[in-house]
Parts: structure tokens; sequence; C-alpha cells
């Protein structure tokens, strides 16, 4: 196991069978930055073409097909003052009735931008400064909207949306500190990270988080053998996996199908008992609704996991 550096060159718009960037065996760290959802540096310098910009792909030795990749998220740290938001709710996540009533603004002034300080674990609301909610300070809470691997088939998945291989999720779950499972499609996994937020409400309805770059550190492992359908997690108080598609009906059953299976297969629960425990101990959390693909979270509490 080997701490690595890694100072990314060039992004990608698309988690796919990319060039891999770097080369690294399971159990290694990575320190690195992300752009922003614009392609800004932590100077705030335009360096790539926006879409999620990703930094990667990491290619993690003797991953195959039908193995797990895990991921450590170490540290999400913001890297520069300020970041920025879309002002206006979403169409489609309002009454379409609603929709003319909506202050649509100019085009030229659709972004608010946020001061956010480390220090203070704040992010402040610096523009527009002509709203009732005034100077708006939130608590700082940096999470990471898009990251995965390479889709199997050769496929090339825009980092705006999600499917199984991870990508555009928007779950402010995914925190420093979080361990991520991903299905492993092609030989070296190919991870991808990027689209870092200082914060962000449930479903991502403006379209956007409180934007910006990061600082990054992540240890990939691998779990050889283990095959799993669709990105799960854990933190201290959950574990939870995540379906990436729509309608959102149909995210609520892959992620819901993919936590019974977890529990059957690491909880030791037959098929009747994990839909008796899931009837009653179930947690739902709304991801990404914004976006082509939605993404549903279904959570069971470790505290109740420990009874068993």
């Amino acid at each position: 196991m080997a701490t690595h550096h890694f100072s990314p060159t060039h992004y990608y718009n698309s988690l796919g069978s990319h060039p891999p960037a770097f080369h690294l065996n399971p159990g290694d760290t990575i320190t690195t930055t992300t752009v922003d959802a614009r392609g800004h540096d932590g100077n705030d310098e335009q360096i790539t073409p926006p879409g999620n910009p990703m930094t990667g792909p990491f290619h993690v030795a003797g991953a195959e097909p039908g193995d797990t990749l895990v991921v450590h998220l170490d540290l999400l740290h913001t890297n520069r003052p300020t970041g920025w938001t879309r002002k206006m709710v979403a169409p489609n996540v309002v009454d379409p009735e609603y929709v003319p009533q909506m202050p649509w603004p100019p085009v030229d002034d659709v972004l608010a931008t946020w001061q956010v300080d480390n220090e203070a674990g704040t992010v402040t609301l610096i523009d527009p400064v002509d709203t009732a909610i005034g100077k708006l300070a939130l608590p700082l809470a940096p999470m990471v909207g898009c990251f995965g691997v390479a889709p199997y088939g050769g496929q090339a998945i825009s980092t705006a949306t999600s499917a199984e291989h991870g990508g555009n999720m928007d779950y402010r779950g995914f925190v420093q500190g979080v361990t991520v499972y991903f299905p492993v499609f092609v030989p070296g996994a190919l991870f991808f990270i990027g689209d870092g937020h200082a914060l962000q409400g449930d479903g991502e309805i403006v379209g956007t988080g409180v934007e910006i770059s990061f600082d990054v550190q992540f240890t990939l492992d691998l779990q050889k053998g283990r095959r799993i359908f669709w990105p799960r997690g854990e933190d201290e108080d959950y574990i939870f996996t995540v379906g990436n598609t729509r309608p959102l009906d149909q995210a609520t059953q892959h992620a819901t199908t993919e936590m019974l299976r977890w529990l059957q297969s690491d909880y030791g629960l037959d098929p009747v008992g994990a839909h008796i425990l899931m009837g009653q101990c179930v947690e739902y959390d709304l991801g990404n609704i914004f976006d082509p693909a939605y993404t549903m979270v279904c959570k069971v509490p470790k505290r109740v996991l420990a009874t068993l």
C-alpha cells in the first residue's frame, strides 16, 4: 500500500474506457484535485470545458468484471473562497401550472455566488444581495456530486447523468469518511471523480450544489469475485444502496432490490427475514432529481443490524 500524489492535466466529460491517467495497486491512496462543474480550478480559472469534468481515470491492478471496487473518501476539502449555484428551482420539481409564475432571471444573471470559509465552516450568499434572505449563512458540508467507474460494453456515459456505474448521483451522503462500493465492468475498473459541492440540498433541485473545486484524497481497494449490481455505501450509522434511472419509482426499485441482496449475502438473513426487516426499518434519501437519471438511496441503520 502506497500514497501517491497525482496532478491532473486532462479531464473527461464522460465516464468510459478512456486511457488510464494513473495506475495503482489495491489499497493505494491518491491525493489529487478536482475542478468545478464549469471546469474552474482552485484559482477560479477555467482550465477545461464545462460539464462536470472528471479527474482520472485511475486503473486498479487486478480489477476485473465481476469484482467490486471499494472507494474510501478520506478527504474532501474545498480549495477556493467562492462557489456558485443556479438561482431557480427546476421546472420538473414544481407543479406545471406554477412554472409561468416563477421569477425567471435574465440569461446573463442565472447564477448566485457564495463565500466558502473552511475555517468558519460556513457557506454564505454574497450575490445577489437584494433578496429577503440577505447574506444567508449555512453550514459547510462538502460532498462529491459525480464519481464512479467505467460502464460496461465500451460505453462512455455523460457526466450529466448516472447508471449502474455511478456518475452524477448528487447524493449529499457522499461525504468525507464514507466508503462507497462500485461494480467493476472493465479491466482496471477505471475510477473517476469530480463535481465537488461545498453544500447541496436533497435532490439538487436547482441543478447545482454550491459548485467548487476540491482537494481530495481517496483510497481504492478491491473485493475479488464479489459481484454487486448497483453502487453501495456505508457510513458510521447506515449501509445504503443507490438506484440511478428514471422514473423515480424505478430508481427506488433498483435501490431496494440491491439492499435485499446485500442483507441476504452479507448479514445472514433469509429472504423472508430481509423483507420483514426492510418493511419496518428502511429509510430512503433522495439524490439527484434534476438530471436525465434520478437517484434514490435505500438505507438500513447499522444499530438494527447489530441486534441480529
